[in-house]
């Protein structure tokens, strides 16, 4: 029976919001954002065990709310018998371990608790890396409270200097992994880099969907490819990037690479370290940006991935966005318009159209074309692997292959494609 207890109250948490004049707005706490925290506390396996939020000028420089919900926060811990306090909002180092003190259970705000839903999320080597990265450089700063056993001596023989010396030796430890886990991390970008020069080389465009954490993406890219990923209905259900093949078209076919999905307040760290995989973003031929047209905050969650592909240097690549959960849509008019589709990733409806608007933007006029190659010209083969996509190869009285080739291929080949007529475009019949 105690066991069961001590399990139901283990992730018991008190929930903390400020709402402050002197902060930006994507730092300060409001109801949308509290609502978020709850389900990301839900995510991370916790309960939530109650609310406080708090509207002041500014911070307080020492305890964040102020003494006064310092001690209502205090009362809600002890009457709940919840063992953590969860802020919105980000704390300094020093807050966070004067909130500690005075709380007596451990404190953590919303980046501490992204980053432990990210650190059980993360399945490959490379999420792994990346989490692991942005969970030192979030210790980091805060090294120096796990000190303050020695804090309390201070003056005392042989406590103040041991203490100094063991707190630069963790920060030298640190930094070390740090530096091992960048490097480790710049491998990652190297073999990606010589991935994408191969893509490249092959012409073959990428697709990247992004969008804002639980729009559908996972599900969006299941239903076109296939790629069984777990889709559940909670935050940050996948992490690592799955890329399949898509064909759009006979002529068309493309790499469709599923993203993380973005949060309001990401962690800064996090973002740093998750470039490795978020650049793909700015080398993609084309932005699927999922938004959920069923959430009452889908423009803000908008806002926050299209602040967030700034950042990662992708604003200029082509973009559609796909309102997805239309069938769930409670406007008068679904969202519709020049780049803009509206889809079911669940049910189906609306996908022939998003097919059709991504070979709109990707269409390179391309065509199946047959090629009679002589045997002394045998090495324009290796050409056609490089510069289109040969899908069958047949050796009789000339090397016949077919391709899906571009004009610009079919108008170097010349009469040697099938029906090829001079002066005049031969998609043009």
């Amino acid at each position: 029976m105690t066991d069961n207890i001590t399990k139901e109250t283990f992730n018991r948490a008190v929930l903390v919001g400020l709402n402050a004049f002197s902060l930006d707005r994507e730092e300060n706490a409001d109801e949308e954002s509290m609502e978020e925290l709850a389900a990301l506390l839900e995510t991370a396996g916790g309960q939530t065990a109650g609310v406080v939020t708090q509207s002041k000028d500014s911070p307080d420089p020492r305890t964040f709310i102020g003494e006064g919900k310092v001690t209502e926060v205090k009362e809600l811990v002890d009457a709940t018998g919840a063992d953590l306090v969860i802020f919105d909002n980000p704390l300094s180092p020093s807050q966070q371990r004067n909130l500690a003190e005075a709380l007596k259970v451990g404190v953590l705000d919303r980046s501490a608790l992204i980053l432990d839903i990210f650190a059980q999320r993360a399945r490959t080597r490379e999420g792994r890396l990346q989490v692991e990265l942005a969970q030192y450089k979030y210790l980091l700063p805060r090294l120096l409270g796990m000190w303050k056993h020695l804090e309390r001596q201070e003056g005392a023989i042989g406590t103040r200097g041991p203490g100094e010396t063991q707190l630069e030796s963790d920060r030298r430890v640190l930094r070390r992994k740090i530096s091992k886990l960048e490097g480790e991390l710049k491998d990652v970008r190297r073999v990606r880099a010589t991935q994408r020069e191969r893509r490249l080389k092959n012409e073959v465009p990428v697709v990247a969907i992004v969008g804002y954490t639980n729009a559908g993406k996972s599900t969006l890219l299941n239903h076109l490819t296939g790629a069984e990923i777990p889709a559940n209905n909670r935050l940050f259900d996948t992490l690592d990037t799955t890329t399949r093949p898509l064909e759009i078209s006979d002529t068309c076919t493309v790499l469709l690479s599923d993203t993380v999905g973005f949060i309001r307040k990401l962690p800064h760290h996090l973002v740093e370290a998750f470039k490795a995989t978020l650049e793909e973003l700015e080398y993609a031929d084309l932005l699927l940006h999922v938004i959920d047209a069923s959430s009452p905050q889908w423009q803000e969650q908008a806002q926050v991935v299209d602040q967030l592909i700034h950042e990662l240097g992708a604003e200029q690549t082509p973009r559609i966005e796909v309102f997805n959960k239309c069938d769930l849509w409670t406007g008068d008019i679904r969202p519709h318009g020049e780049g803009q589709v509206s889809i079911s990733a669940k049910t189906g409806e609306g996908l022939p159209d998003l097919l059709a608007a991504i070979g709109k933007v990707l269409d390179n006029a391309a065509r199946r074309v047959t090629i009679h190659l002589p045997y002394d010209k045998g090495g324009l083969l290796d050409k056609l692997y490089q510069d289109a996509k040969v899908e069958r190869v047949e050796y009789g009285e000339t090397i016949d292959v077919l391709a899906v080739c571009t004009p610009k291929v079919i108008g170097q080949l010349g009469p040697l494609v099938e029906g090829w007529k001079p002066h005049k475009e031969f998609w043009e019949e």
